[in-house]
């Protein structure tokens, strides 16, 4: 038998996927660049005619059938990638990309309240598994670009092409992370990125402050432990906050299918409650993305980082806001209104507790995504990306105190069980939606036990 080197296959191994990730990188960063030009625009024409807002039940009903007529199994969007990427099946159909475009625009132009992550990650999915198609791969091959899709799409849309990587990976299974992907991952997170920005894409910046460095009255630690437990109150506050999302999330969804018929009917009545919800809020601070405001003093993520930027409860508007949006059946992303939600949480906190709004609106802004998400590491990068590394270990610990305090849960129904946060509630390799399933069918199994008693 020919002896084959070690480092010779490494060598093609990394020439393989750098040609793989060449033009994926270059079309879904020229698609992720297009898009979020267009989403500015429509964006910033909703702001300036706000009567649109009047047309989202309309909107609504448009979406629906778009995806019921043309849209087959697109419909399950991010959830669908990640279930092809566990178990492959039917695949990820190349419709998905423009149906995916149009209807986020659709929902932001209308004042829909969503986000952007979905809508990059879907495009970078469906454009992985054509070009693997294409390229005739092997079905190993296929679980592998369709991951570095997820991390092409996540990096370029955020710019942070490291937390891009690290989030494919660390996604799909909760507590678990799987490396066979890690170079290809990074490599076409990297490479969308500079694609994206090449096209003239600029990214938000956000500015923390450095604080002057505090002498502990232990001279071994090298943390402020005072702000040390701030952040650890924080964190908890912001995995119960992912918690509750995601559970909203999937209750608006279950009732709503379960109550309200026929389905294209859902979308319109999501559309009229968002115009009630506008109306009862008395701003429009809560409609569509929600990175700058209209107005000086509107609460928004940017203003967040800023004392006085939001109120105690603007952070709770926005998750309302959100998850009728998208469980009502409107198309987007969660994780630019997560990270308003924990912005704005952790600015409230941070004047509660008399501790830096700036830092904790960053705290907040990547460990409510992180509980929601369950990636607690890719969260931590990306505020290493997007902050500095200067609080990178207070950013740790907030995320990873979100990510258990999150519990079980998250907004993606087909991520897998890893390592359960909690022993003996979840099954190993189990998908988010049987675990949810089989919670109804035990509360309602201990509703009926307690009402036959009651009845006795």
């Amino acid at each position: 038998m020919a002896y084959r080197s070690p480092l010779l296959g490494i060598v093609r191994y990394l020439i393989k996927w750098t040609l793989l990730s060449l033009p994926l990188s270059l079309i879904v960063g020229s698609l992720v660049a297009l898009f979020l030009w267009l989403l500015d625009w429509v964006t910033n024409y909703r702001m300036m005619h706000p009567w649109l807002l009047f047309l989202l039940p309309v909107t609504g009903i448009v979406v629906y059938f778009l995806y019921r007529l043309w849209g087959k199994n697109a419909e399950g969007g991010n959830n669908l990638i990640m279930e092809e990427i566990h178990e492959p099946g039917g695949g990820v159909p190349a419709r998905m990309t423009p149906l995916v475009l149009i209807t986020t625009l659709l929902t932001h132009l209308n004042g829909g309240s969503a986000g952007r992550e979905g809508t990059a990650v879907q495009m970078g999915g469906s454009m992985a598994h054509l070009l693997g198609r294409w390229f005739r791969l092997s079905p190993l091959d296929m679980r592998t670009m369709l991951m570095t899709g997820i991390a092409a799409g996540f990096g370029a849309v955020f710019g942070t092409p490291v937390a891009g990587a690290v989030f494919a990976l660390e996604v799909l299974a909760i507590g678990s992370i799987r490396y066979d992907a890690l170079l290809p991952c990074l490599m076409a997170a990297t490479l969308a990125d500079i694609v994206t920005s090449s096209w003239g894409i600029h990214h938000t910046h956000y500015t923390v402050s450095v604080l002057p460095v505090e002498h502990s009255f232990l001279p071994f630690l090298h943390v402020n432990v005072i702000l040390l437990s701030k952040v650890i109150a924080a964190g908890a506050a912001f995995g119960l906050a992912a918690y509750f999302f995601s559970e909203l999330l999937y209750t608006i969804k279950k009732v709503s299918r379960l109550w309200i018929k026929p389905e294209w009917l859902i979308p319109v009545v999501g559309g009229v409650i968002i115009i009630g919800l506008w109306y009862a809020s008395g701003t429009a601070d809560y409609l569509g993305l929600g990175v700058t405001g209209h107005y000086s003093t509107s609460v928004s993520i940017v203003n967040a980082f800023h004392e006085g930027g939001a109120g105690y409860w603007s952070w709770l508007w926005k998750l309302v806001f959100t998850a009728i949006t998208l469980g009502m059946g409107f198309k987007g992303g969660e994780v630019t209104p997560l990270f308003f939600i924990g912005a704005t949480l952790g600015n409230a906190i941070a004047m509660l507790l008399g501790a830096p709004p700036d830092l904790f609106a960053a705290i907040g802004f990547i460990a409510v995504f992180a509980g929601a998400t369950n990636t607690p590491i890719a969260c931590t990068m990306m505020g290493a990306e997007l902050f500095g590394g200067s609080y990178i270990f207070y950013f740790a610990v907030a995320c990873f105190t979100a990510y258990y305090f999150s519990g079980n849960t998250g907004i993606y129904h087909a991520q897998r069980i890893g390592i359960s946060k909690m022993d003996g509630v979840a099954l190993p390799n189990e998908t988010l939606s049987h675990l949810r399933e089989r919670k109804v069918l035990r509360n309602r199994r201990i509703f009926n036990m307690l009402l036959t008693k009651w009845r006795k």
